[in-house]
């Protein structure tokens, strides 16, 4: 019997008093994951991460102890406090989006959830919109079939016939070809995007419908849009 259920719960007991949720599983063929720490591939990744602001509470608390605030970055050093202990104890392998070698996250997203790519080039959900992240994830040297989550949803940018997306940014950086990262940056280094998307967040990414409730405290956008910036 597969021990997948009982790991997904261990997994929402010691994450979810930080707002980490399991976002998915995915399994892979006999040599075709990423390795564990021994060198062996693992069978099965369990996806971590938040939904909404879930995280931000208790990020915020962490971030306001002495010696956190001045760190560079400090969120994927609180993601790795909290989740390598999980890891250990579960005996597990844990990988992290900021940390090489570098894994697929978005493709095991995309295989995990059944999510797509918006035009921000933000992965998409059907429920949170472009409001959700990964911060880590959990690989296993056992088949957690019986734990897969793998669910497969309409695409939702497929029947939003407006886009406003695709008009509401100030310097056109979102287009249906990909996304101008430069002009972005350029444009929140003026006057006109400090006092807009730096305060607010981004208009393109706000202007949403999709998920709009799950949309970030004021505080927590105003974190990512600093850190994009750099």
């Amino acid at each position: 019997m597969s021990r997948g259920p009982v790991i997904l719960e261990q997994l929402r007991a010691a994450l979810g008093v930080h707002g980490v949720f399991v976002r998915g599983v995915v399994s892979f063929n006999e040599g075709e994951g990423p390795l564990l720490t021994n060198g062996t591939p693992v069978r099965s990744v369990a996806l971590l991460g938040n939904i909404g602001g879930s995280i931000w509470p208790a990020f915020s608390a962490w971030r306001d102890m002495p010696g956190n605030g001045t760190r560079i970055d400090p969120l994927d050093d609180w993601s790795k406090e909290i989740i390598r202990p999980v890891a250990k104890t579960l005996g597990a392998t844990a990988y992290f989006p900021s940390d090489p070698p570098w894994q697929p996250f978005q493709r095991w997203a995309m295989q995990a959830e059944g999510l797509q790519p918006s035009p921000l080039g933000i992965l998409i959900h059907p429920e949170y919109g472009l409001w959700h992240g990964y911060r880590g994830a959990l690989g296993f040297a056992e088949d957690l079939k019986a734990a897969r989550t793998t669910a497969s949803s309409p695409h939702p940018c497929a029947s939003c016939v407006e886009k406003p997306c695709l008009t509401a940014c100030p310097v056109e950086a979102i287009t249906t070809t990909g996304f101008d990262v430069q002009a972005c940056r350029s444009h929140l280094r003026t006057q006109e995007g400090q006092a807009g998307c730096m305060v607010g967040g981004c208009l393109a990414r706000n202007i949403c419908p999709v998920g709009a409730t799950y949309r970030y405290p004021a505080e927590q956008l105003a974190f990512h849009m600093a850190a994009l910036q750099l």
